[in-house]
């Protein structure tokens, strides 16, 4: 009988399609294993084929249904295992496996795949532009270097025209094997060939080779080698386990391409990796704890924190998972939690107690009773945001130290005289707070930051998700937590998704990441065409990278060379006359989703810009016979029901299907928290940024279809995607 095995890149084709597509896939694997070799080549029913101008002699296609066809890698080594690499439409998968071979690593054993045609093109590309350059990137390292960490003859063509490391970057997975690009890329940065050797190919290398130089790994041995890539299918429920656990498989999985960040083996101080949605930034934080519990002391404490309670929920169940059953015990020694969390706990243990935390309304009446004695010609919202993201953004302590301040970010020049003043107000605010024994969470923090840096660091690593919306004050909290030193700190964010106004210099707090910031390109998660939609709604802004360029306006970063592998429909944007049309529409798009896509409950969520309209879907959809439940009651993976939430509880989550409702020009942007030009300008372009993040984050969520509409008139953030 013939065996079959299933690629990475199946598994997500796969669990992206329509469920009754999926129980086709499902009879096909049947029959196929049912079958023996002779059988399977003449049955006229499974349509094995060779392909005709296929790059790889060993690529077959197979039917599974009229307009669906599946890639096959079939043996050449006397075995009888074959591998299915791809599941798309009929043309789609026919151009897919004719630009593609697969190879075995000669150092690592590994199976590696290529697109041939496109890496053909890049050769002849930089060749062209190579020939005048005075030096080229990898000059330093000879053939037999290269050939001895795995790099074959057509990877060393292209190594060999590559002049500076952004052509490297160009030929990324899955253009070049994951495992060559790997080397390449440790070398591009500088690290001596005998530290790629001990740190890519002697934990996992195969450097046994025949008489004639050929790798002695023959290619099922590589596939069975490669548990994180290939599963094999040993039973009739198999492929039943593997749909009924994707999402729990895909919030854990990580790329080959991103181990290199997960696993480095010591960052010699703060490290960084930033990318758009989608690209596995998380995942990449949730293995770097798991390498570090099992390479650290038993002593050593971790701290994995993020920005929302609901994300901090995710990360732990996320970790738990990731550890199973055999490290389970590690999971004792990681404190999963947010950094406001974590400064209230630090402030309770140093005083007994934490001050009650204030509400928004709270601090505007707050601020009203602080200038009441005085005729300012400041609003509260310029007093509350001076206070933030001046005062405690910088840790400022007395009137002299407010006045010699730069006030980056401010936008509304403010003399001595006036800083005066508003330093007496600011001083009125916060003595009122305290008499009613409150304060808010950023002053929270930064008095954890001042309570730590007087008792000393609680932890031996700090690995921080959503890096992009913390508050300077927040930093600081975290740079006391850990004592500076060697795999400090290691930080996941993406500036296209920062929806609070907390820009930071990580260099002033004395997070240095400066040769120690990567940044991930490809989106595994979302379709090229929610991917390229959602990018649409930034279009034209401004965004400030993250890190140590984040305190000035020359850096930026761009989602242009963001890119996805899958593909499916096209998000639908969709006005009603009345929000009961437009709850009525919602109603029905779930129902196609779950009764016609065979998609879980659990797997769709809807979000709103408030809890009002949350409330109002929750309730529609239990009327309708839906499931539905509340993100901020943080049910647990258990819990069946369409998960609904506001567009800032959905940051850091996924979903298959999502719904964003109520896109109308009343709530984004959102008067209330967008500065008028003429009290601000700077925070004005910048509190609008904030406005278009937090709708791209809300698109961002879904894997497979998303749907956005609204009642009334539609929001002006969606005209770069709306006629």
């Amino acid at each position: 009988m013939p065996r079959l095995a299933l690629s990475d890149d199946f598994v997500a084709d796969l669990v992206s399609l329509q469920r009754p597509v999926q129980k086709e896939v499902s009879d096909t694997i049947q029959m196929f294993r049912s079958l023996t070799v002779p059988q399977l080549h003449a049955s006229k029913g499974m349509h094995l084929e060779k392909l005709e101008g296929a790059r790889d002699r060993r690529i077959r296609t197979i039917r599974i249904t009229k307009f669906y066809r599946g890639v096959l890698l079939a043996p050449d080594d006397g075995s009888e295992l074959f591998t299915l690499l791809r599941v798309a439409a009929h043309d789609e998968a026919i151009n897919w496996a004719r630009k593609r071979a697969y190879s075995v690593n000669g150092a690592t054993g590994g199976i590696e795949v290529r697109n041939v045609e496109a890496l053909d093109q890049m050769e002849t590309y930089f060749g062209g532009k190579a020939v005048a350059a005075p030096t080229r990137l990898f000059e330093q390292h000879s053939d037999t270097v290269l050939h001895d960490l795995g790099i074959d003859d057509q990877v060393l063509r292209l190594a060999r025209v590559c002049v500076t490391a952004d052509d490297l970057t160009v030929m990324a997975p899955p253009m070049m094997p994951a495992d060559q690009y790997e080397v390449l890329e440790y070398l591009a940065d500088g690290s001596p060939a005998e530290d790629v050797w001990e740190q890519l190919i002697a934990p996992r290398g195969q450097t046994v080779r025949t008489a004639e130089g050929r790798p002695a790994v023959t290619l099922t041995e590589a596939i069975l080698n490669s548990p994180d890539r290939i599963v094999e299918v040993t039973g009739p429920g198999e492929l039943e386990r593997i749909l009924t656990e994707d999402l729990a498989r895909w919030r854990i999985f990580l790329h080959p391409a991103q181990k290199r960040y997960a696993y480095h083996p010591g960052f010699n101080g703060p490290a960084q990796v930033t990318g758009g949605p989608g690209t596995g930034k998380t995942v990449v934080a949730l293995h770097r704890v798991r390498h570090l519990l099992r390479t650290g002391r038993e002593d050593d404490r971790i701290l994995l924190t993020t920005f929302t309670n609901a994300m901090a929920a995710s990360l732990r169940d996320s970790l738990a998972l990731l550890l199973g059953e055999t490290d389970a015990h590690l999971l004792k020694r990681v404190d999963v939690t947010t950094v406001d969390s974590l400064a209230a706990r630090v402030v309770r243990g140093a005083r007994g107690s934490t001050p009650k935390p204030l509400s928004g309304a709270a601090e505007k009446g707050a601020w009203a009773r602080a200038t009441a004695r005085e005729d300012l010609p400041w609003t509260e919202q310029f007093l509350s945001q001076e206070f933030r993201n001046v005062v405690l953004a910088q840790g400022l302590r007395t009137p002299e130290e407010y006045l010699r301040c730069v006030r980056r970010g401010r936008g509304t020049p403010v003399g001595r005289v006036q800083r005066a003043r508003l330093w007496r107000v600011m001083e009125r605010f916060t003595a009122d707070l305290s008499s009613r024994d409150s304060a808010t969470y950023t002053q929270m923090c930064d008095r954890a930051a001042r309570c730590l840096a007087d008792s000393g660091p609680l932890y031996r690593h700090v690995v921080v998700d959503e890096a992009q919306d913390l508050h300077p004050a927040q930093w600081r909290v975290l740079r006391a937590c850990v004592a500076p030193q060697f795999d400090d700190m290691f930080l996941v964010g993406d500036p296209h998704q920062r929806v609070y106004d907390s820009r930071v210099s990580l260099r002033s707090l004395g997070v240095h990441v400066r040769g120690r910031s990567s940044r991930l390109r490809l989106n595994y998660r979302s379709t090229e065409e929610i991917l390229r939609w959602s990018a649409a709604l930034l279009d034209g802004q401004p965004v400030g990278r993250l890190g140590e360029d984040d305190d000035d306006d020359a850096g930026r970063d761009t989602l242009r060379d963001y890119r996805s592998q899958l593909h499916g429909r096209i998000p639908v944007a969709r006005g009603y006359d009345s929000q009961d049309e437009e709850l009525k529409a919602l109603t029905e798009q779930i129902r196609t989703w779950i009764d016609q896509d065979g998609v879980k409950p659990s797997e769709v969520a809807v979000c709103a810009r408030f809890n009002t309209l949350v409330d109002a879907v929750i309730a529609r959809l239990r009327r309708e016979g839906i499931p539905a439940v509340a993100v901020k009651d943080d049910p647990g993976p258990g819990v069946t029901g369409v998960r609904v939430a506001t567009m800032h509880a959905m940051k850091g989550l996924e979903f298959r299907c999502v719904g964003v409702v109520g896109v109308t020009s009343k709530v984004l942007p959102f008067a209330q928290q967008v500065t008028p030009a003429e009290v601000d300008p700077v925070q004005h372009q910048s509190d609008l940024m904030a406005e278009h993040c937090l709708l791209f984050v809300a698109c961002t969520r879904a894997r497979d279809a998303l749907s956005v509409s609204w009642s009334g008139q539609r929001s002006t953030l969606l005209d770069p995607v709306v006629g």
